[in-house]
């Protein structure tokens, strides 16, 4: 796993909390439930967390208890637990607008589900800041639905500073 960035030594941006193994450009799965499933797997994959399934259910349950959903499309649930071993996130490109969450929600393209561990509170909060910022960035957030690639998605990602 590589070591991650500190902000006293490096320009930070989205970008530098991911990398293209995290990034997936077609999620298969439809619902809130199975992309975050699929979501955690790939970071479990990516050697981010330790076990799946302890990540999967606290995200999966935080999400449904406080929806994260913005009204740009963007979704961005996170589990904190003990098989977290870095502040990382993995990254989803849904072919469609999906439902997220429950009734009244804004439909969702884009997902970042954000691996935290207890101890990164301070970056953990300029990351939240950073999503903020693409957010509202509606040329970034357009470029990353349209990257056809896990490369390409990354690119938006890189020009949001933190």
């Amino acid at each position: 796993m590589p070591e991650l960035l500190r902000p006293a030594t490096t320009a930070l941006s989205l970008a530098s909390f991911t990398r293209p193994a995290l990034a997936l450009p077609l999620v298969q799965s439809t619902d809130t439930p199975g992309i975050i499933a699929e979501l955690s797997q790939v970071l479990h994959r990516e050697g981010c967390i330790t076990d799946w399934l302890p990540f999967y259910q606290t995200a999966l349950n935080r999400e449904l208890a406080f929806n994260s959903a913005l009204p740009c499309g963007l979704a961005f649930p996170h589990g904190r637990c003990p098989s977290v071993r870095g502040l990382q996130f993995a990254v989803g490109r849904l072919p469609v607008a999906v439902p997220w969450g429950g009734r009244g929600s804004w439909p969702v393209r884009v997902v970042l589900l954000m691996a935290v561990p207890a101890t990164e509170a301070a970056v953990y909060l300029r990351l939240l800041a950073g999503l903020s910022q693409l957010a509202q960035r509606e040329d970034l957030f357009s470029d990353l639905i349209q990257a056809q690639d896990a490369e390409e998605m990354l690119q938006p990602l890189s020009q949001v500073r933190l």
